[in-house]
């Protein structure tokens, strides 16, 4: 069986690190989704490493699907900015919580990787749809 149309195991352990660290936790009555890039980014300056070194991570595995440079270039890019405004005492926090660079970068890879594989994706929904009609009839 093809699994071209499933998304690579790189992807979906950045899809679960950009969840985790920015937008896990849901703020009850005013509806703002933070992660752990707040939390630990209120630490000065430690937390704002920390966080960058997990945007790495992230980076790595787009490295490991076979990105571009271009695309990895603009995720490091979106890395510096959320390291160097987190830098700015309460500032920085605030932009923490609107900007989410690793949600940003995951998305990045998801366009480019569906991007590559939407033939197969439509094949499979396709068939998958074929296969529905027929057991409705």
């Amino acid at each position: 069986m093809n699994d071209n149309y499933r998304a690579p195991k790189e992807l979906l352990k950045a899809q679960t690190l950009a969840n985790l660290s920015d937008n896990k936790i849901r703020i009850p009555g005013i509806g703002i989704r933070l992660g752990l890039d707040f939390i630990i980014g209120l630490i000065p300056f430690v937390g704002d490493v920390i966080m960058a070194c997990v945007s790495l991570v992230i980076v790595r595995l787009a490295v490991k699907m076979g990105v571009p440079k271009s695309l990895i270039f603009s995720m490091l890019k979106n890395i510096v900015i959320d390291f160097l405004l987190g830098l700015i005492p309460f500032l920085g926090d605030i932009f923490d919580l609107f900007y989410r660079s690793n949600e940003k970068n995951v998305r990045i890879m998801e366009k480019w990787w569906v991007s590559n594989k939407h033939q197969y994706i439509q094949k499979h929904s396709e068939e998958k749809l074929a296969a529905w009609k027929e057991s409705q009839d």
